[in-house]
């Protein structure tokens, strides 16, 4: 099977092509959209946190473009494959259509500093908290990033939605959210803004849901 991977070896599939100039929603994976148990890689462990498909879909209602953007070291060390990561995904995009939502595109950098063979980097530019899969999105669809959001557990999501130039990240307790919140002081502030929530349920308050025309 041929899989979408850039001559770096970066996973770039894109689902639908969002809207020229549009702003985007950029979601990290495990701990945010699904249940993160760490290395998930089985179909059957794949599990939607609540309300993240009704994020998704009110995001798709307004043409904001929704962007999956992953950190997948557990390819890049060599336990589990491309496959196992395209079946899991298949998964998350059937459970999500049948609540109406969709992901206009998916990233996924498997690049670790201790990964194996092509795979190890001691700080690929994709690998967030470096901001190449955001930053890659928004030239290939002519995404306005400074109108754009992060949502994630973790805080390299949000150093990687301010070095790429977001309006602002909201960081969620599900996943690693409680255990990474403290490590996230001091990166508000100079235009970008930095929200707390619980869940992704939260994404509803955010500016380009609650006030974009729908």
């Amino acid at each position: 099977m041929d899989f979408p991977l850039d001559q770096e070896g970066v996973w770039c599939e894109v689902l639908r092509r969002p809207v020229p100039g549009a702003a985007a929603l950029f979601l990290d994976r495990d701990g945010v959209v699904v249940d993160d148990i760490g290395y998930l890689c089985r179909v059957e462990d794949v599990v939607l946190i609540p309300e993240a498909a009704a994020a998704i879909a009110a995001a798709n209602a307004r043409r904001i473009a929704v962007i999956l953007v992953t950190n997948q070291s557990g390819i890049g060390c060599n336990l589990y494959g491309w496959q196992e990561f395209a079946d899991v995904q298949q998964r998350i995009v059937t459970l999500l259509a049948a609540a109406g939502a969709t992901l206009d595109a998916v990233y996924a950098a498997p690049h670790h500093p201790e990964g194996r063979d092509a795979w190890r980097h001691a700080d690929h530019p994709a690998r967030k908290p470096n901001p190449g899969m955001l930053t890659r999105a928004a030239t290939e669809f002519g995404l306005d990033l400074k109108r754009s959001w992060m949502i994630g557990d973790k805080s390299s999501d949000v150093a990687a939605a301010r070095r790429a130039g977001l309006g602002g990240a909201l960081h969620v307790l599900t996943g690693h959210g409680a255990a990474e919140r403290q490590r996230l002081a001091a990166m508000a502030g100079d235009g970008f803004e930095l929200r707390f929530g619980a869940s992704i349920a939260d994404a509803l308050s955010l500016p380009i849901l609650s006030t974009a025309a729908a």
